[in-house]
């Protein structure tokens, strides 16, 4: 019954906190808002969720966020130093990095987390679901490359979405 007026109450609460952010205040006002768009935007975007979203371990997915976090502040940084430097000495590619995930979901978050990440760029998910195109900035090993995406991004998410 409580799913049914509450459908996502991880969502609302990830999305109230956004707000807060976004307005940067917790007076009530904003918390009250924040929460009631957290809760108005999955109640009403449930008809667009094919699959009902379950997350099995949420201190993955806290950890997963933190390490996302300061993975964006440092490529931020990197990318900066990088381009201010020598934009000549960059070596740009593009990278298959192969997946094996399963859910479409956690499939668009590692996506997503390599947009976040500057200087990354996902730029096409295979048909077969099995790959997908990155294109970096600088790279130097792209078995590193791919390493790092596998399992700084790839496994978390895999343990997250899929176990």
């Amino acid at each position: 019954m409580m799913q049914r007026f509450l459908p996502h109450p991880l969502l609302t609460v990830a999305l109230g906190i956004i707000w807060l952010l976004l307005t940067n205040s917790i007076a009530p006002g904003q918390i009250v808002l924040g929460l009631l768009l957290g809760w108005a935007i999955p109640f009403f975007a449930l008809q667009f969720w094919p699959d009902k979203l379950k997350v099995h371990k949420p201190l993955t997915l806290l950890r997963f966020s933190f390490i996302l976090l300061y993975d964006i502040i440092e490529a931020n940084l990197i990318v900066a130093m990088r381009i201010l430097g020598k934009p000549e000495k960059l070596r740009p590619a593009f990278i298959v990095v192969p997946i094996d995930l399963n859910s479409d979901f956690a499939m668009s978050i590692l996506a997503n987390t390599t947009c976040l990440t500057p200087g990354s760029l996902s730029a096409l998910l295979a048909p077969d679901r099995k790959s997908i195109l990155v294109h970096t900035i600088d790279v130097g090993d792209v078995d590193a490359f791919i390493h790092t995406i596998k399992t700084r991004y790839e496994l978390p998410l895999k343990e997250i979405f899929e176990e």
